[in-house]
């Protein structure tokens, strides 16, 4: 812990209000009692869905999400520049129904989403949700924010969708939810405990402007925080864990002795992260003119598009073998007026490259290993054989030549 970083005592928590990005301590016992949420509120202290109430009897009143940040199979994601968070249920073995959860989660889910697209009166049933990571020390949590089901630019399709995954060749079931962070840097102890006593959410006192306007509009102000110039270190452009290491030399070795081919990969993990590319076509390699491939971003109405071309950069490096200046001076090269570049690589990118590019502000999308490793997971693709089946159908290796002894026969 910082010293710029404010923490609440453990004995203070029952009185505590909540402070966005602020440290909440857990106690010192060495058992479940340290638990910080369970001495906040009276949500229990186990599992990633807390709740005051009852979801199979719609009586839930508050609610609790609190994400480790660690689950590679189920990657909850806190978009600091959108004030998007997507969180993942509670179904996450195969076996079991969508919403036959030991802790109904997904039934909090579906009814507070299902509220959302509803009537102001609708929305009054809805819980605030509070949003809690772990943190260090100990079993310390963060806040993270106030967050209100959906987000003004999705579709009621696309903020809860029940999305498939497989897990030793089953398949089953899960939500995936994405709510937004609402602008409000403090939430106040009172406002809690009104609703906790019984009141509406907007009744109570207290009650966040902001947490207002959404029960009473579906308005969602948001809180962004734009991103300033980044340079990620190296620690930060590959995966912390061995699993995610494991997946970037899976690809590696797939196309070994084939880089041309790893562009076509390329291509596709970049449609992975920006879904509204359009045309995107592999170059020839002794025509590329420092560009793998170029393409098209579209933006505007599905009736009157704008197309932005693009020029794309494959590196199949291992992860010990940085992208230098070299590589990305030759993309940077090739860009035209009011295009942009894109460079995707296994590895990770040189400081200085990095340090060039941010300062003088080419307009270059700079995708790392990890980057390519959490799109790949957040699509469903979260470990060495899910990805190696994922090459295999897209990627499939050239057949083995006949040698010439078995032409004869």
């Amino acid at each position: 812990m910082t010293d710029n970083q404010h923490a609440v005592p453990f004995d203070d928590l029952p009185n505590a209000d909540l402070q966005v990005e602020s440290l909440y301590l857990g106690g010192s016992r060495g058992n479940m009692a340290d638990d910080p949420l369970a001495r906040l509120f009276p949500v229990g202290n186990q599992g990633g869905f807390r709740y005051s109430g009852s979801p199979r009897d719609r009586t839930v009143r508050l609610s609790v999400l609190f994400t480790s940040g660690t689950d590679i199979d189920w990657p909850d994601t806190l978009d600091p520049q959108t004030g998007v968070f997507t969180y993942y249920g509670d179904n996450k073995k195969p076996g079991r129904d969508l919403h036959d959860t030991d802790r109904g989660g997904n039934v909090i889910l579906r009814d507070a989403f299902e509220a959302t697209h509803g009537t102001h009166e609708d929305r009054l049933k809805v819980p605030p949700f509070l949003l809690f990571q772990k943190a260090s020390p100990g079993r310390a949590v963060r806040f993270r924010g106030l967050l209100a089901p959906g987000n003004g630019t999705l579709t009621s399709d696309d903020d809860l969708a029940a999305i498939w995954r497989s897990k030793g060749g089953l398949r089953f079931q899960n939500y995936r939810a994405r709510f937004t962070v609402l602008d409000t840097a403090r939430v106040c102890r009172k406002w809690i405990e009104a609703i906790l006593d019984g009141q509406t959410t907007i009744a109570a006192t207290l009650c966040p402007p902001v947490w207002r306007e959404w029960v009473e509009g579906r308005a969602y102000n948001a809180l962004v925080a734009p991103a300033t110039a980044v340079v990620r270190p190296k620690s930060e452009q590959l995966p912390a864990d061995k699993s995610g290491l494991a997946i970037l030399r899976a690809i590696h070795t797939h196309f070994d002795g084939r880089a041309h081919d790893f562009e076509e990969c390329a291509v596709a993990i970049w449609r992975l992260l920006a879904p509204a590319t359009g045309r995107c076509d592999v170059t020839q390699p002794s025509r590329d003119g420092g560009r793998d491939a170029v393409g098209e971003y579209l933006l505007g109405p599905a009736a009157d598009r704008l197309a932005i071309d693009f020029a794309l950069e494959a590196k199949c490096y291992t992860e010990s073998n940085s992208v230098g200046v070299r590589e990305v001076s030759r993309l940077i090269s090739r860009l035209r007026h009011r295009n942009f570049g894109v460079f995707v690589t296994l590895s990770y990118f040189d400081r200085q490259v990095y340090n060039e590019v941010r300062a003088d502000n080419h307009p270059i999308a700079m995708i790392c290993g990890r980057d390519v490793v959490d799109t790949l997971r957040e699509h469903g693709y979260g470990d060495v054989g899910a990805v190696q089946a994922w090459l295999d159908n897209l990627f499939p290796r050239p057949a083995a030549p006949l040698d010439a002894a078995s032409s004869l026969d």
